[in-house]
């Protein structure tokens, strides 16, 4: 029998990450002073552990660093930043693994290694490692975020997170499964479970609780509706749960028959980092598990409150394979203050906001192709589908807007539109409904694409 679950040891995770009632008496009241105190002594561990992998040993002697020089979290501040670039590089250098997990020489001691991959969204597949106790304690985290905002055991989870070599669906499936009580039908993407199969599934088994991104959940509604069902009625969606465009989700919520919707953030590799709750007003961070930085997108440099710059985090609990210290993933967003009347003592993360590697500077201005989602499903004749293409000296850039027609009256007005809230003028192009997705991949990827590059 495979010692994974001995080597978790769930029952002892859930002592340490609770759920529930457990998590909002216990790590959620911390204050301050206790809280910092925890984060102190997971962090020690994390250092120790980090300093035996090669990856981390160059990084940090390369910036001049010596172990004695990082005794706890007021040293964070001098420990150099890395982004998936480094990580990759690591791979190129050390084929076909890379040398930033440690996992052959933990392997030899017989330490389980659970192995993934990132989707491959923003450029080649990255290695993803896991340990079992820390892939279980992120499963845990994510339980924590499905149950605080309202998952139930007698519902059905429909997914249409991806499987394959991707962490994804593999990660969601492992959660509900080991920690909640619900029923999870594991769809996957549009290329495993065909959409029309997916929604007359839905309706067959009841499915009353949707997680995935919202682009494809969005199109789910449409497939349903173009195949005779109702989502509200037919499929009896109350909630749905996953990485949102927030600024449009009152969008999908009518979509799905007025179903309550939850955004939460995290990576491949460090798991669930913030989630909504109840009041779904910012994401509490997982301030027991992580700690988070926003930093400023060119310097490096932490922000003010309130000011957008890049997501970096230290994770807390991953000492065994694959330690996260100071991960800069390129994700934009900002610091909110805690919420104190949620009853959770939790900074929060205003919400995902972009990639700062995808950022296209027009003229002068800053635009993020994925953020143009969200301006189009306000408009009439847009299903809310589209790509942007930048040309090879990135000086200009054209959407392509799926569009119920393709007159050069509704084109000018898309048009006028998004210059209005880009503030810098682009060309916009109509095509037909679905004629995007081969570009974007909306039906294999959990993440379609919204950026190409035009090699002419």
């Amino acid at each position: 029998m495979s010692s994974y679950f001995k080597q978790a040891n769930p029952a002892e995770l859930l002592k340490a990450y609770p759920l529930g009632e457990a998590f909002l008496t216990g790590p959620a009241s911390l204050n301050k002073t206790d809280l910092s105190e925890l984060q102190h002594r997971r962090f020690k561990r994390i250092i120790k552990r980090a300093w035996q992998i090669p990856f981390y040993q160059r990084l940090w002697k390369n910036a001049g660093l010596q172990p004695v020089d990082i005794h706890g979290l007021e040293d964070l501040v001098h420990v150099p930043v890395f982004t998936k670039h480094d990580l990759m590089s690591s791979v190129t250098n050390v084929p076909p693994f890379g040398d930033y997990h440690g996992f052959h020489e933990k392997g030899e001691s017989g330490v389980r290694t659970v192995f993934h991959t990132t989707s491959g969204t923003t450029g080649e597949p990255q290695p993803l490692y896991f340990a079992p106790r820390d892939r279980e304690i992120q499963n845990i985290l994510l339980a924590r975020a499905y149950l605080l905002q309202g998952l139930r055991p007698s519902d059905v989870v429909h997914s249409v997170y991806g499987f394959g070599m991707v962490n994804g669906g593999h990660y969601i499936r492992e959660a509900i499964l080991h920690y909640t009580d619900s029923l999870l039908l594991p769809a996957g993407t549009g290329a495993e479970t065909r959409s029309v199969q997916q929604v007359e599934l839905m309706k067959r088994f009841g499915a009353t609780v949707l997680v995935g991104f919202s682009d494809f959940l969005y199109k789910l509604a449409e497939v349903a509706r173009d195949n005779g069902l109702e989502p509200g009625d037919d499929i009896p969606i109350r909630m749905i749960s996953g990485h949102l465009d927030r600024a449009s989700r009152g969008n999908l919520e009518n979509a799905w028959g007025g179903a309550e919707t939850y955004d939460w953030y995290g990576v491949g590799d460090t798991g669930i980092i913030a989630s909504e709750g109840p009041d779904r007003d910012g994401l509490h961070i997982w301030e027991d598990a992580h700690i988070v930085e926003i930093l400023d997108p060119f310097s490096d440099q932490p922000v003010s409150e309130g000011m957008l710059g890049n997501i970096c985090v230290t994770t807390l609990f991953k000492d065994t394979v694959y330690p996260i210290i100071r991960f800069n993933t390129q994700d934009v967003s900002s610091f909110m203050k805690p919420n104190l009347s949620s009853g959770i003592n939790f900074k929060r993360l205003s919400g995902f906001g972009g990639r700062s590697d995808n950022m296209v500077k027009l003229r002068g201005v800053n635009v993020y192709p994925t953020a143009i989602g969200s301006m189009l499903r306000n408009l009439e004749g847009v299903n809310g589908e589209y790509i942007c293409r930048i040309n090879a000296s990135a000086t200009e850039m054209t959407v392509l807007v799926e569009h119920k027609s393709n007159s050069d009256a509704d084109r000018d007005k898309i048009s006028e539109f998004l210059r209005n809230q880009l503030g810098v003028q682009i060309e916009v192009k109509l095509v037909d409904p679905g004629t995007t997705s081969v570009l974007t991949g909306l039906e294999q990827r959990q993440k379609p694409k919204r950026l190409i590059h035009d090699p002419n």
